[in-house]
């Protein structure tokens, strides 16, 4: 039997929590999920807890997708990495904003490459304004929108739940848009720009 979204090629350029687990979301819908890190590998490998030499958590939110290290600041990283943006359906970045320009891998740029695809960037607070640049954690998301005053008690702290409400909704949320977005160019729409915070 196909899977749904089999046959579609997948760009993961995320990190730590949301962006991986909108890939993993894809990737268990039948998509080929290639992760791109950086040399020495995504940060999340080497988090706690273990199991044998490899990060539990790295490992739930990264099955079923292939890895490829590459060093996109060397011309021999942008060299193996252009012939994937020429074929991908999707490409998914996590960066804060300028990031991805600077490495010439803005949207603008890959979808003159590749019209049809569709550019996800997920970050905190968007691509634009004062607080585009802020880092923005799963504890910030939960103060700001005032669930970790809902979850607490009067006269007590804030109480971060810990469940990370803000990654796993904002991941839903990407792989919602993501999906959205392939269905619009499938009948006759085309590549997208997709921006989630």
């Amino acid at each position: 039997m196909t899977a749904p979204l089999d046959g579609l090629l997948v760009l993961d350029f995320s990190t730590l929590l949301p962006g991986p687990m909108a890939t993993l979301m894809l990737a268990e819908a039948g998509a080929e999920v290639i992760k791109i890190e950086r040399p020495g590998g995504e940060e999340m490998r080497r988090y706690q807890p273990r199991w044998g030499a490899e990060s539990v958590n790295f490992a739930m939110l990264n099955r079923g997708k292939k890895s490829l290290v590459l060093d996109l600041k060397q011309p021999s990283g942008q060299a193996r990495l252009r012939p994937l943006l020429e074929r991908a359906d999707i490409l998914v970045e996590q960066f804060r904003p300028g990031v991805m320009e600077r490495l010439g891998l803005g949207a603008e740029a890959v979808r003159e490459l590749n019209p049809g695809l569709i550019y996800c960037g997920l970050s905190a607070s968007g691509p634009k304004g004062a607080e585009a640049s802020a880092p923005g954690p799963d504890a910030v998301a939960s103060a700001r929108s005032g669930l970790m005053w809902m979850a607490g008690t009067a006269g007590s702290p804030p109480n971060w739940n810990n469940l990370s409400l803000g990654d796993t909704m904002g991941a839903s949320m990407v792989a919602y848009g993501m999906v959205a977005a392939i269905t619009a160019r499938a009948r006759g729409g085309s590549g997208q720009r997709l921006d989630v915070s």
